[in-house]
């Protein structure tokens, strides 16, 4: 039994990650419809009653657009901080609420923590998995970093962790200067460059594999995403690097595994 992670899809248009240690399945962050997240899933022989619990990494659209439908229609259990249930008008009776760094447990010594990251008009945070000393993080929506984030990312296993821009296409596209500047703002998105710097200081020999997450269709491309961030890391991680893309899920880590085991079903389309 170890810690597993699958993004169900990343992006603008929406963001969840399956985590499983055994029979539990956690869903982290859910910004499908309910019809939407019901098909991913069962591209994975999964159905949605089968999840034990929401956590929640902010309430901005795409990342929680689909909880209060899921909290309602599934009766899942909410894990998030008191902003983002305010924000979300989430059913409290069924609402775990958490602060900064307070371990969340579940059966079968599953820990998650969550990190505090900056991001503009949410409280987000990151959330870091243990099990039985196999540690993986999940990290999105963040513009920069604290030194407490550097300090329980490093040695992960497993990183998930966005790379939302390139710096050429942000700057040189058509986006409102306004907008390139709130991007690219200590509480906006990290960049290919900014990711790949973090992840300098985290990676180690324990880090076996990495998903860059949450790419921006019109600001970036896989290929710079990835050789962006392998120009930083290259000499010092030898493990799996993979692009989530929108329309997951694609693969899963396990923990332990060398190589991700790929979902070959046929891809679907956002409704």
């Amino acid at each position: 039994m170890s810690l597993s992670f699958t993004h169900l899809g990343t992006g603008s248009r929406g963001n969840a990650t399956l985590l499983e240690c055994g029979e539990i399945k956690l869903l982290i962050d859910q910004g499908f419809s309910g019809k939407e997240l019901t098909k991913r899933l069962a591209r994975m022989d999964i159905k949605v009653d089968e999840i034990d619990a929401l956590l929640i990494t902010h309430h901005h659209t795409d990342h929680a657009s689909g909880v209060a439908v899921t909290q309602r229609r599934w009766n899942i259990p909410v894990y998030c901080n008191d902003r983002t249930a305010t924000a979300l008008n989430l059913d409290l009776r069924n609402v775990h609420l958490f602060e900064n760094l307070e371990a969340l447990n579940f059966a079968d010594d599953l820990a998650l923590l969550p990190i505090p990251v900056p991001h503009s008009g949410a409280d987000n945070v990151a959330f870091i998995a243990s099990h039985r000393g196999e540690r993986g993080a999940v990290l999105t929506d963040l513009g920069s970093w604290t030194d407490e984030l550097v300090n329980h990312v490093a040695g992960c296993q497993h990183i998930s962790i966005e790379a939302n821009y390139d710096n050429s296409r942000l700057w040189n596209g058509p986006y409102p200067m306004k907008l390139k500047e709130r991007i690219s703002g200590r509480g906006g998105h990290l960049s290919n460059h900014q990711t790949g710097d973090f992840l300098s200081r985290v990676v180690n020999q324990n880090t076996r594999s990495i998903v860059l997450t949450h790419l921006s269709q019109k600001n970036n491309a896989a290929h710079l995403a990835e050789s962006t961030v392998l120009y930083h890391i290259d000499e010092i991680f030898e493990g799996d690097i993979r692009i989530s893309h929108q329309e997951g899920p694609d693969f899963t880590h396990h923990i332990g595994q060398e190589e991700p085991e790929v979902l070959s079903r046929e891809r679907i389309s956002i409704l």
